[in-house]
C-alpha cells in the first residue's frame, strides 16, 4: 500500500461573535491553515493513481416493459426476478408488506423514500416466509435504531433469497405506473445479462391469469393457537363469552386477521384453497373466512366453485382475495385495475353508517358492482375512485371487504368488522 499526500490552504473568515461590541480589527480574526490529507491507495491502483471509492456503486437495473431502464444500488439478495411492479403508499410497516402473501409475483416499490431504519424483528411477520419478488426503495438506511430490532432489512432480505435496490428514483417509477398503469419489469444484478435482454424476459412474462394462490396456500389443515398478545389484544373488554367456530381457506392468508378473530373469541381451523366445500360442511363450523390472497381471482376457478357450495349454507365473510370470489360466486364479474390500491391511507366510506374509515388495502383486482345480482348490496365504496370496497347479502348471511380490517399496524379503523362477522354467525345460529 502507498499514501498519497496533498496540501490544501484555507482562509477561514466564519467566526461566531459572542460580543454585541464591533471589533476594532475584523481583518485580524481571519486565520489561514493547512489541511493535510491522506488517502490509502491499493497496489494495483497506486500506479494510475485512482483511489476506490468508499461508497457502493451501481450494482443493479430495473428494467420496465415500457423500455426504461433504472440504475440502482442492490442489497439482499442477487440474480436476476421477474415481477409486476406496483407502489405502495405506507409511511410504516415494510416488514409486515414483505411478508404478505398477497404480494406474490410482484416488485413492490415503497413512496416512502426512507426504508430500514427500524430494522426488522420476529413479531411483526404475516407470514411464514416472504412471498414478493423484490423492494424497491430511494434511501436504504444505513443504522437501525429501534429495540425490537434483530436484524437489519438487508441481511433479512438476504437470508430469505429477496431481491432489493435502492438509490432509484422511485418518485419517477411511481408517476409512471401512475400514468400507464402497472408494469412488469425485471430486476437483475448480473451484468452478463444485456439491456436487450431484460427487456425481452419482462414483455415475455405476464401475471394475468396465473394462478398465485396454490403457491402460498398450507398444504394441510391446522389449528390456529397463537393468541394475541395483551399488549395488542384492544378488544380484550368487548368479548360477550361465546366461542365460534370459524373455518379460514387460506388463500394467502395473513396472521394478524387470525389473531383478530382469535382476540373476538374464535376457535380457528385453517384449511388449503383446495380444501373441498364438503368436507367444511362436514365440520358443521359456525361461519367460514374466505381470505386475501395474490393474483387474477379469474385464474382459480376451484376457488369459485367451492365459494358456490358453501354461499347459503354458512355466514360467510370475504376479505380481499375472499371478497373477489364472493363477487364472482354471486354471478357478479372482476376487472384488473390500472394500478390497483396498496397502501395504508385509503379512504372508505362505510354506506350503512355514513362513517368514513381509514383503510390498508392490497389489490390488483376489484369487482364490477354493475354486475351483482339484485338482493347484493355494495356497503363500502373507496373515495379515491369510487370502487367497490364491501358487500353484503343480507337473505345468504354475507360479508366481505376490499381492504384489510385487521390492519397492521394500523389502521384500525375497521376492526369492528369482526364483530359484525361475530353478530353474523350469532343471528345464524339462534335461527337455525
Amino acid at each position: 500500500m502507498v499514501s498519497k499526500a496533498m496540501e490544501l490552504a484555507v482562509t477561514n473568515p466564519l467566526i461566531c461573535f459572542t460580543s454585541s461590541k464591533p471589533l476594532s480589527n475584523p481583518s485580524s480574526i481571519l486565520r489561514a491553515f493547512t489541511v493535510r490529507c491522506s488517502v490509502s491507495l491499493s497496489s494495483d491502483r497506486a500506479s494510475t493513481g485512482v483511489a476506490e471509492r468508499p461508497w457502493k456503486t451501481s450494482d443493479a437495473r430495473l428494467v420496465l416493459e415500457d423500455g426504461s431502464i433504472w440504475r440502482a444500488k442492490s442489497f439482499g439478495a442477487s440474480g436476476t426476478q421477474v415481477g409486476e411492479v406496483v407502489f405502495n403508499t405506507s409511511l410504516t410497516g415494510y416488514q409486515e408488506i414483505l411478508t404478505d402473501p398477497s404480494y406474490a409475483g410482484q416488485f413492490v416499490l415503497m413512496t416512502n423514500p426512507h426504508i430500514g431504519n427500524t430494522g426488522v424483528n420476529f413479531d411483526d411477520e404475516e407470514s411464514m416466509q416472504c412471498f414478493l419478488g423484490g423492494l424497491v426503495i430511494r434511501s436504504l438506511s444505513i443504522s437501525t435504531s429501534n429495540w425490537r430490532c434483530a436484524e437489519t432489512l438487508g441481511d433479512y432480505l438476504a437470508e430469505r433469497n429477496i431481491m432489493g435496490i435502492y438509490d432509484v428514483d422511485t418518485r419517477a417509477i411511481t408517476r409512471r405506473l401512475r400514468q400507464d398503469g402497472s408494469l412488469i419489469g425485471v430486476l437483475s444484478t448480473e451484468e452478463s445479462k444485456t439491456d436487450e435482454e431484460l427487456l425481452e424476459l419482462s414483455r415475455s412474462w405476464d401475471i394475468v391469469g396465473v394462478d398465485l394462490i396454490s403457491g402460498v396456500s398450507c398444504k394441510t389443515p391446522y389449528e390456529w393457537t397463537d393468541n394475541t398478545k395483551s399488549q395488542w389484544d384492544f378488544n380484550a373488554n368487548g368479548r360477550d363469552g361465546n366461542t365460534f367456530h370459524v373455518v379460514a381457506y387460506d388463500f394467502g392468508i395473513k396472521h394478524n386477521i387470525l389473531r383478530r378473530l382469535a382476540s373476538y373469541g374464535c376457535k380457528i381451523t385453517v384449511v388449503p384453497s383446495t380444501w373441498p366445500a364438503s368436507e367444511t360442511l362436514k365440520i358443521k363450523p359456525d361461519g367460514v373466512l374466505f381470505s386475501n390472497g395474490p393474483g387474477d381471482p379469474s385464474a382459480v376457478p376451484y376457488a369459485v366453485e367451492t365459494v358456490k357450495e358453501i354461499l347459503g349454507k354458512l355466514p360467510v365473510f370475504g376479505i380481499c382475495m375472499g371478497h373477489q370470489l364472493l363477487g364472482q360466486a354471486l354471478g357478479g364479474k372482476t376487472f384488473k385495475m390500472k394500478f390497483g390500491h396498496h397502501g395504508g391511507n385509503h379512504p372508505v366510506r362505510n354506506l350503512r353508517s355514513g362513517h368514513v374509515e381509514i383503510s390498508a388495502q392490497n389489490h390488483n383486482y376489484a369487482v364490477d358492482p354493475a354486475s351483482l345480482p339484485e338482493g347484493v348490496e355494495v356497503t363500502h365504496v373507496n373515495l379515491n375512485d369510487g370502487s367497490c370496497a364491501g358487500l353484503a347479502y343480507p337473505a345468504q348471511n354475507i360479508m366481505s371487504l376490499q381492504y384489510h380490517p385487521e390492519a397492521s399496524p394500523g389502521p384500525h379503523d375497521s376492526d369492528n368488522a369482526f364483530q359484525e362477522f361475530i353478530e353474523l354467525m350469532k343471528r345464524a345460529k339462534e335461527n337455525a
